[in-house]
């Protein structure tokens, strides 16, 4: 994954954030919208692609396009480096692969302690019964 060819590939869009801010909220553009088409993309291989679509199929539409919108601050050059900083992480973060587990076996002392625990519990019961009368 290259970082600089991906920033390279991504769109912004300047749009009037929501909520209260008087008179300047009308006038300015801060919220950033980012889009990024993950069909198209030349800085993935198909692999990782392949992978993005499964992991991140909530966040896609249906042309695979992912959009991601930031208005934490006043400032529009702000909110662009904090869409490209949530996007990076994103990336970074689904394009981990899991490690495989390796299944591991129990020990005989531990075998050994577990059947013992069972055996002292159900004489433990037995001893908790009526006798029986005859």
């Amino acid at each position: 994954m290259n970082k600089e060819q991906i920033v390279k590939e991504l769109n912004f869009k300047a749009i009037r954030s929501s909520g209260a801010g008087g008179q300047h909220v009308n006038k300015v553009s801060s919220k950033i919208e980012l889009t990024f088409d993950l069909e198209h993309s030349e800085a993935l291989i198909d692999e990782e692609k392949m992978l993005l679509k499964t992991k991140l199929s909530s966040k896609l539409t249906t042309e695979n396009v992912l959009i991601l919108t930031v208005e934490e601050t006043r400032s529009q050059h702000k909110n662009k480096e904090l869409a490209i900083k949530k996007f990076l992480s994103l990336l970074e973060i689904n394009l981990k692969k899991p490690k495989k587990r390796t299944p591991t076996k129990p020990s005989k002392s531990v075998i050994r302690k577990r059947l013992e625990t069972k055996e002292k519990t159900s004489v433990k019961k037995a001893l908790r019964k009526k006798p029986k009368l005859e």
